[in-house]
């Protein structure tokens, strides 16, 4: 059986692996600008949150980065990620605007599609990502996932927020 979500109650199909509790992060290598690669485990060892959008430049997208953007703030021990598919212009245009700062790295997957596929969030007839967050310990392991049925609705942030706080210690 295939997977997938939903945009707005339409059926899409997920491409790549569901990845559970328990399993090792994947590495991958994405875009922070137009020319300099971002490998994850530049971060390997420390507890982050992976918090996937499929565009900033949509409501709830903008809504999940900036809470995880203000969660940034009390977890000082743990590193935040936006990934996307959109360029890193319109990242660093988003996160200028909304005052992101430096406590949340904004990746983009645009170029490679690596994440995407590694993690089972891309929608390969969009080429987007579904909405997700992974929290990853510092022993490199999942320590929470969730893939977000409706791409339209936001994230338990209480349950990630929850993980992350165990990994971190």
């Amino acid at each position: 059986m295939s997977r997938q979500c939903t945009l707005k109650g339409n059926p899409q199909k997920l491409a790549g692996p569901e990845l559970k509790v328990g399993d090792a992060a994947p590495d991958a290598t994405l875009r922070k600008d137009l020319v300099s690669d971002y490998k994850l485990s530049e971060h390997a060892g420390k507890p982050r949150i992976y918090s996937v959008v499929p565009s900033l430049d949509t409501p709830v997208c903008a809504i999940q980065t900036k809470k995880f953007n203000e969660q940034a703030a009390d977890l000082t021990n743990v590193n935040f990620f936006t990934i996307s598919f959109d360029l890193p212009v319109a990242q660093k245009r988003f996160c200028g605007a909304e005052n992101i700062g430096d406590r949340m790295m904004a990746l983009s997957d645009a170029k490679l599609g690596e994440f995407a596929e590694k993690y089972g969030t891309l929608i390969p007839d969009h080429r987007i990502s579904c909405r997700a967050v992974f929290v990853v310990g510092p022993d490199d392991k999942i320590a929470y996932v969730e893939y977000v049925p409706e791409i339209a609705e936001e994230p338990n942030y209480d349950a990630v927020i929850e993980a992350a706080k165990k990994v971190a210690g």
